[in-house]
């Protein structure tokens, strides 16, 4: 267990996404909102808790088959772009407060997608070398 990650700016943002993402989930479940806002923060809440799990464990270590930072980055990506799209029907149809709640929670979401991809991005360069088989520069 890296008990570091936790404190880290990255573990934080990990912790922030998934709370938010199960407060959006209970809004749109209380709400009887459209099964479609329930499925997406259903799905957003699980895989974030997954990534958390992942780095926490660090199996992204272990499992060296992926490039999980790259794979977080596109996940955090494409829930931003449907997060928008949510937030924004959920706003605008607005059936009642919790619906509203929850779209106002997915937006809020969605800059925290934005922030953790940004924070990835500087984490990863490809510019960078990796290891002592790439060539000097």
């Amino acid at each position: 267990v890296d008990r570091a990650f936790p404190r880290s700016v990255r573990g934080v943002l990990k912790i922030a996404r998934t709370l938010v993402a199960l407060a959006t989930l209970l809004c749109f479940v209380a709400s009887g909102s459209h099964k479609a806002y329930v499925a997406l923060a259903f799905m957003e809440t699980a895989i974030t808790l997954l990534f958390l799990l992942l780095y926490l464990l660090r199996l992204d270590a272990r499992m060296r088959f992926l490039f999980w930072p790259l794979a977080d980055i596109l996940n955090s990506v494409i829930a931003a772009l449907f997060l928008l799209v949510v937030g924004l029907f959920a706003i605008i149809i607005k059936t009642n407060k919790g619906t509203l709640a929850g779209g106002v929670l997915s937006l809020i979401l969605l800059v925290l997608c934005l922030v953790d991809v940004v924070l990835l991005c500087k984490k990863i360069s490809l510019d960078r070398a990796r290891g002592r088989s790439a060539p000097a520069k």
